[in-house]
């Protein structure tokens, strides 16, 4: 059984960070998105080896379904990120048009 008082710790930890990130997320500006992103998806990255590290070491059934939920939802969030990452990048290019066809003005 998990005690008690360690159980609403970690849900109040978990609450703490959620609010925490929300309001520092909410306050960047935007033309800081993109590195922000970019850094994020390192660290999910990281995350996502750790995830296939822990599923290579689990020995049980619940581990194992565990570890693999982990993984697959790791490498959702990583592609993800590279995806928007890419979209938000597009959104600074000039028209790809007027650049190739004119050359550098």
């Amino acid at each position: 059984m998990i005690d008690t008082t360690l159980f609403w710790t970690a849900v109040y930890i978990a609450m703490l960070a959620a609010f925490t990130g929300y309001v520092v997320i909410s306050r960047v500006p935007v033309i800081l998105h993109t590195p922000l992103m970019s850094g994020s998806n390192f660290i999910h990255g990281i995350v996502l080896v750790g995830a296939m590290v822990a599923l290579g070491l689990a020995t049980t059934p619940l581990e194992q379904a565990i570890g693999f939920i982990a993984v697959v939802l790791g490498a959702a969030n990583v592609t993800g990120g590279y995806v928007v990452t890419e979209r938000i990048l597009q959104m600074f290019n000039r028209s790809g048009k007027k650049q190739k066809e004119g050359g550098l003005k």
